[in-house]
């Protein structure tokens, strides 16, 4: 992708990500989007607190360092994420993702095509450019939210009888 386009296209689609997640949270119980389909496996809830942890300590900041020529540490969600105790309700992190995400928005509207030919390096990854790691934002974002809907679709796919067989690739 060219980086002018990248440069369009990744506000719009991290600017939707809040309302996706919005969409599917409320009105929900929350003891089911707290509930993991399967052992192991990530429940609604703990997908949108990572999308939250990595909003408040992960993309902007690394934004924030390429531009700057510092380097960057990897994070690693099990140990430096919430913990499983802190985390809040569903509506809450929605409303927190929302605050972030704005202030995201107005540190990518501010970046420059000549911006995202800057390198770092990242302690796991080695050196990385701006446009690449525009790129692994919106990926992550939206892989995600796929996680969560997949999430989702478990205690459906368990009733749905005969149907199953045509769920196979989506059963946790």
């Amino acid at each position: 992708m060219a980086h002018d386009e990248i440069l369009k296209i990744a506000p719009v689609i991290l600017q939707v990500a809040p309302i996706r997640w919005m969409s599917l949270t409320q009105n929900m119980p929350e003891d089911f989007l707290s509930r993991p389909p399967a052992p192991n496996e990530w429940s609604v809830v703990d997908c949108l607190q990572h999308v939250v942890d990595m909003e408040n300590w992960v993309f902007p900041f690394r934004v924030q360092a390429i531009l700057d020529g510092q380097d960057f540490a990897a994070f690693d969600p099990e140990s430096q994420g919430t913990p499983i105790s802190a985390r809040k309700s569903a509506g809450a992190l929605v409303a927190e993702l929302n605050i972030l995400r704005v202030d995201s928005l107005m540190l990518l509207r501010k970046l420059t095509v000549d911006d995202l030919s800057r390198q770092a390096r990242h302690e796991e990854l080695g050196i990385v450019s701006l446009s690449e790691l525009l790129h692994e934002w919106i990926g992550h974002d939206m892989m995600h939210m796929i996680q969560a809907e997949r999430a989702l679709m478990q205690p459906f796919i368990q009733g749905s009888g005969p149907w199953q067989r045509y769920f196979q690739d989506y059963v946790a």
